[in-house]
């Protein structure tokens, strides 16, 4: 069961990367609740990972956590980088586009 957090944490990172391209092609016109969700889903990934470590701490697998950390530490960096990224430039191309209306 703890083994779904990567998974999990996995999939809600590229989830939080797709949202906002999904409002940068402009399929949808609810933007602002797209980019929350991308938001969300970052900070739920983030939130697995944390959970994942947690876990090996508790049952002390000491060599797992050493030799993953560094990784996970790249890794949610990246993600979060990217999913501000992302959500800053859509926020830029869609408030132009709002105030053309």
């Amino acid at each position: 069961m703890v083994g779904l957090l990567t998974v999990g944490s996995l999939v809600l990172g590229l989830i939080a990367w797709i949202l906002p391209i999904v409002n940068l092609i402009g399929v949808t016109k609810h933007w602002a609740a797209l980019s929350i969700m991308s938001l969300s889903a970052c900070a739920i990934s983030l939130c697995f990972q944390i959970y994942y470590n947690y876990h090996l701490v508790r049952i002390e697998d000491w060599s797992a956590l050493m030799d993953t950390m560094g990784a996970v530490a790249v890794a949610s960096t990246v993600l979060l980088i990217v999913t501000l990224a992302l959500n800053t430039i859509t926020l830029i191309v869609r408030r132009g586009s709002i105030a053309r209306m």
